[in-house]
């Protein structure tokens, strides 16, 4: 996949049986070839969106294998800074990397409404922040945790339930935020799914990708 140069981009709803609102977010879906591109499919977007000043971003995996393996291959990308949710993450880690994110999302709301924030303006504060979660520690909004409230929420496992999507979207995403979900072969069967149960339609992500349309 090519990204370069535009994607005209696309209160958290309530986590009661994971019901979500759907119309606000912009929903995209993304094409991926074969599984063994998958990653280096990421790392490609995120280094890319990630140039942009303190983008909140989740990415949302199934497994524990997984989120290991996305942690190592998304250390390196220079504009952004990660952290990583997982079930045996010590009680105050946990808040502390939520509080962190708490403070990215602010930081962004206030850079997007004044209309600055790219990569020549980005210093080691204001880097772009990516949490990587599985579903089993999403945030649990029944029990009192808040919504993470990220701009980009990034499906790299799509969901085989559409309840379990709907509780990504209300643990994960603000009202305007975007959703891509990356697809390979077969998954194409649960995507359909999803929009029909939902109500929407998930256009494909453009070939042509630009940082600062992201918004």
């Amino acid at each position: 996949m090519a990204m370069d140069n535009s994607i005209d981009t696309p209160s958290s709803p309530s986590q009661s049986q994971y019901q979500y609102q759907i119309g606000h977010p912009r929903h995209f879906y993304l094409a991926v070839d074969r599984l063994q591109f998958k990653m280096q499919t990421l790392v490609d977007l995120l280094d890319l969106v990630g140039r942009r000043s303190c983008l909140p971003i989740v990415v949302c995996c199934s497994t524990r294998d997984d989120l290991d393996s996305l942690c190592s291959s998304l250390s390196p990308l220079p504009f952004i800074s990660s952290s990583a949710l997982y079930s045996d993450l010590a009680e105050d880690e946990r808040a502390f990397v939520l509080e962190k994110f708490c403070q990215v999302t602010t930081r962004w709301n206030q850079i997007s409404h004044a209309g600055a924030g790219n990569e020549d303006d980005i210093g080691k504060d204001d880097r772009s922040h990516v949490i990587i979660v599985t579903d089993a520690c999403l945030p649990l909004l029944t029990s009192g945790e808040s919504p993470m409230n990220a701009h980009l929420l990034i499906n790299y496992e799509l969901p085989a339930k559409k309840e379990t999507y709907g509780r990504r979207l209300a643990s994960c995403l603000t009202a305007d935020g975007i959703v891509i979900n990356m697809v390979v072969g077969g998954e194409v069967v649960t995507l359909k799914s999803i929009e029909e149960s939902a109500g929407i339609v998930m256009p494909e992500m453009p070939m042509q990708v630009s940082p600062k349309k992201i918004i």
